[in-house]
């Protein structure tokens, strides 16, 4: 594949977890920006990791997705994909839960979301070309007692999904939703939760199915990719 053929990929929440797999993976044919409110983290991923290029900013301040969604379109023209990788976790009965990590927890992954495809879909709607992947979960299609407020943040972002995907597929833009379930990564314990994880999928297998979506045609749609491990089901 040559320069020119590759996607411009903005990745929010690609500094760690499945976000940095992913970026890791798709830079090898692709030309991938993450995002984070981490510099540091930005740096070493661009450093350490094989990934192109980093933008920083904080999903759940409007101006700040603004500018780094402008200056991404400044350094390269255009974005072909966007993956809203972002997320939090919280467990826990709900009065249980302190009020401000309900709120963090969807701000980051339902605002954060909405707010950076607003900003990056008038530049995919210009070319008439784009394709969005939410990072979705399990969590957003299977409620489960002691998760409410997680849950809600990702039917949220269900909702936003399917109802986007009818908006945007007149400008010939893709909006799809993947559900991995339960993944071997550190995003319970970053949560506070101490969970072995070894059984769960492993993030190279659920960044094949993202790179399947990435590279698919762009007038393919995929609103429903579910995955999920054999003893998930147990």
């Amino acid at each position: 594949m040559s320069k020119k053929e590759e996607k411009i990929i903005l990745i929010s929440g690609g500094t760690d977890g499945l976000g940095l797999a992913t970026a890791k993976k798709l830079s090898k044919d692709h030309t991938v920006i993450v995002l984070s409110p981490t510099k540091s983290k930005c740096e070493a991923a661009v450093k350490y990791e094989g990934v192109d290029d980093f933008v920083v900013a904080d999903i759940t301040k409007n101006k700040e997705v603004e500018k780094a969604v402008k200056d991404v379109i400044k350094r390269y023209g255009r974005i072909d994909v966007l993956i809203n990788s972002a997320g939090i976790w919280v467990e826990g009965n709900l009065e249980n839960n302190e009020a401000e990590r309900i709120q963090k927890v969807l701000e980051v992954n339902t605002l954060g979301t909405i707010l950076l495809t607003q900003k990056v879909l008038p530049y995919m709607k210009e070319l008439a070309s784009g394709r969005i992947i939410n990072i979705i979960s399990q969590a957003g299609v299977i409620p489960k007692g002691g998760r409410s407020v997680y849950r809600a943040s990702k039917y949220a972002v269900k909702g936003f999904t399917d109802s986007l995907l009818l908006e945007v597929a007149p400008f010939n833009v893709s909006v799809c939703g993947f559900y991995p379930d339960k993944m071997n990564t550190n995003f319970f314990k970053k949560g506070g939760t101490d969970i072995k994880t070894n059984d769960y999928i492993d993030t190279s297998e659920a960044v094949k199915c993202i790179e399947f979506m990435v590279d698919a045609p762009m007038d393919l749609n995929f609103p429903e990719f579910g995955i999920k491990k054999i003893n998930q089901y147990l």
